[in-house]
């Protein structure tokens, strides 16, 4: 046999999520980036760009939603089970805003808090490079 192997494995919901975040238009536009991902947990980063801001640097709180929105997914998918369908959408998410983020870059800590049968709540820190809480979401995720 020439060239790479195929995989004939079915992606666990850990491998869907790594594969997301460079392959969703809306998270490569905004330009999410994956830190890191470990079981119910995961980091993302927003660079800053001047696109980002309402007005100034000031990071638009719509971009800062989409951040945390993005992080509880990928929280929620990380988790090493094969799923029976891949699919699943945010069904609740609200946002609080701590202070404003000017020029600079953003990171998102989510956790998972409690995972049902096909629900995720879901925590999420957003900080900037100084530590600084920008904002703080809940988010629950569904499957399915």
């Amino acid at each position: 046999m020439y060239g790479p192997a195929v995989s004939t494995e079915t992606p666990t919901r850990r491998e869907i999520a790594e594969a997301f975040i460079p392959n969703s238009p809306h998270a490569v536009q905004l330009g999410i980036r994956l830190a890191s991902i470990g079981t119910d947990e995961a980091v993302l980063e927003l660079p800053f760009k001047p696109e980002l801001a309402t007005i100034g640097e000031v990071v638009h709180g719509g971009a800062i939603a989409a951040l945390i929105d993005t992080a509880a997914m990928v929280a929620a998918w990380a988790i090493d089970e094969v799923p029976e369908n891949p699919a699943g959408s945010t069904v609740a998410l609200s946002v609080n805003f701590a202070s404003a983020a000017s020029g600079v870059d953003l990171r998102a800590e989510a956790r998972v808090l409690k995972r049902g049968g096909r629900l995720s709540f879901c925590d999420v820190a957003v900080t900037d490079p100084e530590g600084t809480v920008v904002a703080h979401g809940i988010a629950t995720y569904r499957f399915g």
